[in-house]
């Protein structure tokens, strides 16, 4: 019958997951089967299924795919700049999706939810960045700013900047965050060291730092939580 030619065993191995997708929705498809549509088309002896398979055996997971380069991308056979093109512009935009769906969460009542609204910003970055949250009497968020940006060992933050944007924007708490490139968390004896400036800084100025978190990729450090305020 022609609607045969329609039935999903006569589809090629590489429209299979668009198949898939329409059939049972977005949710069913695997990661493989997701980046498979993405690149739309594997080679004579590999489907595009078995080609994403392939790739992401050799990472340790999405987010590792997502800091790949085009060069690293195009090492993989089958692979070339529009395919590695479209595998990164498409996990870039699920990053800032995350960014952004972190923007709701405006009220500050945990380190946890801190760090959701920061892991997505700068959790995953190869060298380091200092950003502040400024709160007002609620603990809801008014301004999130970066202070400072450094390289993989470390940055400088200037405290009066700090303060300065405390006062404009009527911040009454501040939540300071920075990030560890190495993954470790543990705080340096610079971190505490600028940890207590800034805090001493704004107990004169009636702003009060509420904690400090060291972010990482899957894991933070609080001051608060380990005891150190």
């Amino acid at each position: 019958m022609k609607g045969d030619h329609f039935a999903i065993k006569n589809w090629s191995d590489d429209d299979k997951p668009r198949e898939k997708l329409m059939l049972k929705g977005k949710n069913a498809l695997s990661d493989a089967e997701l980046i498979a549509i993405l690149i739309g088309s594997g080679s004579r002896n590999e489907s595009a299924v078995d080609l994403s398979k392939r790739i992401l055996n050799s990472v340790a997971n999405l987010n590792a795919l997502g800091k790949m380069t085009i060069s690293q991308l195009i090492n993989f056979k089958g692979i070339g700049e529009a395919k590695a093109i479209t595998i990164i512009a498409a996990l870039e935009l699920g990053r800032r999706r995350r960014a952004e769906d972190s923007l709701e969460l405006k009220k500050i009542t945990s380190s946890k939810i801190a760090f959701e609204m920061m892991q997505p910003i700068i959790g995953e970055l190869p060298h380091e960045e200092f950003w502040v949250l400024f709160l007002n009497n609620s603990n809801s968020v008014i301004l999130k700013s970066q202070l400072s940006k450094g390289g993989i060992g470390g940055t400088v933050v200037d405290v009066r900047l700090v303060f300065k944007l405390a006062l404009e924007n009527f911040a009454t708490g501040l939540i300071l965050c920075h990030n560890h490139p190495s993954g470790n968390t543990t705080p340096s004896e610079a971190d505490k060291q600028i940890t207590k400036k800034i805090r001493e800084a704004g107990d004169h100025l009636d702003v009060k730092v509420l904690d400090h978190l060291i972010i990482t990729e899957s894991k933070y450090y609080s001051f608060v939580d380990e005891g150190i305020f």
